[in-house]
């Protein structure tokens, strides 16, 4: 029988299947953060029992960090006690640990592929929902609650039930200026924010194999938003290229019998998925959302969508749209903004700078937009300034902060200011989710250039330059 990726690697995985119930699944690498972490690790102290596996587990501070003067002492009491209790989790316990300062140190989805330690075939998981990024390698990758990172930590299994399978395919060639988070913010629109409830999602076809693995990445982080319990992209030579090398990949004859068993990871001819979707790629435009989810979203030409034109929930869309201070039939075009925030787990990476900066040389910052530029790592911070995008920046009127989840997620001192408009290159625009009262609208690093030189909704194709040098 035909297998789909996916059943490839979750069987290779299981160690017990429990009548009527969940698998029993071997985790090969576990993420940990300061947030979700603490509460596990009194659990095991509480237990007397250690991790048994510390080598297969990672820990980074990335969700409560401060984006500047990371030098410092934290300010936030609260921010703080959760650094102290991961660095002395992890030093009790023989765990790999990058706290602030160290140049491992980033979002544990941004280290995670750039130190190796995610690959093709395996299973990883970590105490955030985001977790779904690590996908684009081939791998099973899922976010999990504290409960289940002490299961983890203590017997490096988990308990889960196994999810159906979804294929969506997008075939065609992209257009100019639209990018791989306009490509998961287009079948989200479509599919909804439940639409894939139930999942775990193979994306496949011409536009996802031309991507590169950065881009990958940032579709497979989104597939969360979209109901999905994670998303993967069969490896190929671009997966193997990226990995090859890094510190925590097999090297020598490990590296040989790993490519010898990933280059079997896809989906066999035959294989039988439980839901099939398809879209063209050649519809697809730069988007930008104008509700409260992620599903709200638009082609930034078009105008927001009325509500007799949507199925149910009339009274909750109407809803978001005065939380956004929006009308039904306006165009997003023009509307002003306020901040923009580049960055995060989705486009915190080396080409989502380089993406802005090609928007931005030569250009000036609007002088009422506040923008927040945030690299995922110190390695991307790194590469901002080898390759001269740092140049670039400051002459546009911006300045680079220090890496972490900054105003993604609001639990550090980058909040969006109540009532503002900000245009966030992160995955979600709920109430409240950059700060109380933050208005936000989800768009790609172009888009966010675009708003951030001419301070409002701006198609970035009219501003789009050949190349950076």
């Amino acid at each position: 029988m035909s297998k789909t990726l996916f059943d490839k690697v979750w069987d290779s995985h299981v160690v017990h299947r429990i009548e009527n119930g969940p698998d029993v699944l071997f985790i090969d690498r576990h993420l940990v953060h300061e947030v979700t972490s603490p509460v596990a690790f009194l659990g095991l102290k509480n237990r007397g029992i250690p991790v048994l596996y510390p080598e297969r587990t990672f820990a980074t501070a990335d969700h409560n960090t401060p984006t500047r003067n990371q030098h410092l002492p934290v300010k936030d009491p609260l921010s703080a006690n959760q650094l102290k209790a991961l660095e002395e989790n992890a030093h009790r316990h023989g765990i790999p640990y990058w706290g602030l300062g160290h140049e491992k140190n980033g979002i544990v989805h941004v280290i995670g592929p750039e130190n190796g330690i995610t690959v093709p075939g395996a299973t990883i998981v970590c105490g955030d929902s985001h977790t779904s990024t690590h996908g684009a390698f081939g791998a099973i990758a899922f976010g999990i609650g504290t409960s289940e990172v002490e299961m983890v930590l203590a017997t490096q299994c988990i308990m889960q039930p196994k999810p159906k399978s979804m294929r969506i395919t997008i075939d065609g060639v992209l257009s100019e200026g639209v990018t791989p988070k306009d490509v998961a913010l287009f079948i989200i629109s479509r599919l909804s924010t439940s639409g894939a409830t139930g999942y775990f999602v193979e994306y496949a076809g011409e536009v996802f194999r031309n991507m590169s693995m950065e881009g990958r990445m940032t579709v497979c982080n989104l597939s969360i938003e979209m109901g999905a319990r994670g998303g993967m992209i069969a490896p190929d030579d671009k997966t193997f290229d990226y990995v090859k090398g890094r510190e925590y990949a097999p090297k020598g004859a490990a590296w040989d019998r790993a490519m010898a068993y990933w280059k079997t990871l896809h989906s066999e001819p035959g294989a039988t998925f439980d839901r099939e979707v398809s879209f063209d790629g050649d519809e697809i435009e730069p988007m930008i959302t104008y509700g409260t989810n992620p599903g709200m979203g638009m082609g930034i030409s078009g105008a927001i969508p009325r509500a007799e034109s949507l199925e149910g929930g009339v009274a909750t869309y109407k809803k978001s749209l005065a939380y956004m201070d929006f009308q039904e039939g306006e165009a997003m075009l023009g509307k002003k903004i306020d901040f923009v925030f580049l960055g995060s787990c989705t486009n915190g990476r080396i080409e989502d700078f380089r993406a802005f900066a090609r928007v931005v040389k030569g250009r000036k910052k609007a002088p009422h937009v506040t923008a927040w530029l945030v690299p995922g790592s110190h390695k991307v911070e790194a590469a901002i300034r080898e390759e001269g995008i740092l140049d670039i920046l400051e002459k546009a009127g911006f300045e680079l902060r220090e890496p972490g989840c900054s105003a993604c997620l609001a639990m550090n001192d980058d909040k969006i200011p109540a009532g503002k408009y900000a245009v966030s290159t992160s995955n979600r625009n709920f109430e409240g989710r950059q700060g109380p009262g933050a208005r936000t609208l989800l768009a790609s690093p172009l888009v966010a250039a675009a708003a951030a030189v001419t301070g409002k909704v701006t198609d970035p194709r009219e501003l789009l330059v050949s190349e950076l040098v």
